[in-house]
């Protein structure tokens, strides 16, 4: 199977920071405004814009804006594409 490298180092870089990884975790209750994952971490605005930048970037999570608001929900397409790549590296003994 072939992957694009590029592609996977930014699947992986998404979970390379405790905060996408608490972001992550938020979502995986449902979608969320940046606002209402703001009013859950413990961070500033400009910094979660740089982390759902990321995390947009690396198809792991979705958004979509409704007025002046972003919306974020996991992306399924973007897990499945990171438990190929595990099960990919997975199958060496």
């Amino acid at each position: 199977m072939e992957f694009d490298f590029k592609k996977v180092s930014k699947v992986f870089k998404a979970f390379c920071d405790e905060n996408r990884v608490k972001i992550i975790n938020e979502l995986m209750s449902g979608e969320k405004c940046g606002c209402d994952l703001l009013d859950k971490l413990n961070i500033s605005q400009p910094t979660l814009s740089h982390h759902m930048k990321i995390l947009c970037d690396s198809n792991m999570v979705d958004c979509y804006k409704k007025g002046k608001w972003t919306y974020y929900k996991i992306s399924k397409e973007g897990v499945l594409y990171a438990l190929e790549y595990i099960n990919y590296i997975n199958r060496f003994d």
